[in-house]
């Protein structure tokens, strides 16, 4: 599988958080003396989908609650009516399935608390139907509970609900366009669940269709479209001067290099208003500017505000590299730097898009000579 260690490490470090908790859960509402299981097995295999795949239909809240709690129920039924535990496992797993399917929360891991509730022994039986909300239902809302607070603490969207898509890039296609609707008769017409929400499938599609588009134009490389002479800034350059350079020549974003033109940040119109300030440092620096008749922003430096982590790219690296950066990543300026990591062009999204259709041009043109010959 295609990924990331770190997403790896931040799954599996979430089911740690996720597992522990939910047994802590269950030991502070019944405490240690109580005849019930503190984890269930099949927690295990639900907390792989809700911190491993949270974007599986698989893995959304009405899945694991609904699918736990109407396989617990079934399995509790099957094991109080039937004595031959095979047949009531069988039947348990193979009703908790269409249940599941008839009320659109099918979750796998459910299918094993299907079989705990008949093949789990006497303590469980003993519970008869208060297995469904002891420990099922507790430790299916703890469990849940922790993936909601996990995943918005480390900015991952969960619950994965379906929304409206946003409105896809357009690029050329030589045929008929595919849209949502489309996705979803083919979906429809294949009469199988497929582990993958119609709304991620479209934006991977547009995705795809911008990578085959953008593959088009690679003999397009950053030297061929970046904006040159670059206007820069040193770190100790104030942002009085900063903010001048920037009106005076009509550009929204500022490299800052040092005295070798290595690019040690970048500085934008944006960074100059979004500073927060004190009430308190607000008041002294309007007092400062009134007393003194300057401009509060004249004494401080770009060094002080400006975003040291900036992303560049090499003079010969292809256009096909810098389209994720601008349509993916939320890049409106990438210096461009030379064999010596010295600043020698800046590629804007005008930049891109200017090259590319020069590129679409040339493409057009050289088609046409052919068939004119």
């Amino acid at each position: 599988m295609n990924v990331k260690w770190p997403e790896r490490m931040r799954s599996a470090l979430g089911a740690l958080i996720g597992i522990a908790f939910t047994g802590g859960s269950m030991h502070l509402l019944l405490g240690p003396a109580a005849n019930i299981p503190m984890l269930v097995a099949p927690m295990g295999a639900s907390a792989v989908l809700l911190f491993g795949v949270p974007a599986s239909p698989l893995a959304q809240p009405w899945s694991i609650i609904g699918g736990n709690l109407v396989s617990a129920t079934v399995g509790v039924a099957c094991a109080m009516l039937i004595s031959d535990p095979v047949a009531a496992a069988a039947l348990a797993v193979g009703v908790a399935i269409a249940a599941m399917f008839a009320l659109r929360c099918v979750h796998p891991p459910s299918g094993a608390v299907a079989l705990t509730a008949v093949l789990g022994g006497p303590a469980i039986h003993a519970l008869g139907f208060r297995f469904v909300l002891e420990p099922i239902l507790i430790q299916s809302a703890a469990l849940l509970g922790a993936a909601l607070v996990y995943h918005a603490v480390t900015g991952h969207r969960y619950p994965h609900a379906t929304r409206a898509a946003p409105s896809a890039p357009q690029v050329p296609a030589s045929g008929n366009s595919v849209t949502r609707a489309d996705l979803e008769a083919v979906l429809n017409r294949r009469g199988e669940l497929l582990d993958i929400d119609p709304e991620d499938l479209e934006t991977l599609f547009r995705e795809t269709q911008m990578q085959a588009y953008a593959r088009t134009f690679s003999e397009l490389a950053c030297r061929d479209v970046m904006s040159t002479p670059v206007v820069s800034v040193a770190p100790e350059t104030t942002l009085r001067a900063a903010a001048d350079l920037l009106q005076r020549h009509s550009i929204k974003a500022l490299p800052v290099v040092d005295k070798r033109q290595h690019v040690v940040g970048i500085l934008t119109r944006a960074d100059l208003t979004s500073k927060p300030k004190s009430a308190d440092l607000r008041l002294m620096e309007a007092l400062s500017a009134r007393l003194f008749k300057r401009d509060e922003n004249r004494g401080r430096l770009v060094s002080g505000v400006m975003t040291t982590h900036v992303r560049t790219v090499a003079t010969g690296t292809p256009i096909v590299e810098l389209v994720p950066f601008f349509a993916d990543d939320g890049h409106h300026h990438i210096p461009v730097i030379d064999t010596h990591d010295r600043l020698v062009g800046i590629i804007t999204q005008s930049d891109l898009i200017e090259g590319l259709y020069r590129q679409s041009q040339m493409q057009a043109q050289a088609q046409q000579r052919p068939a004119a010959a």
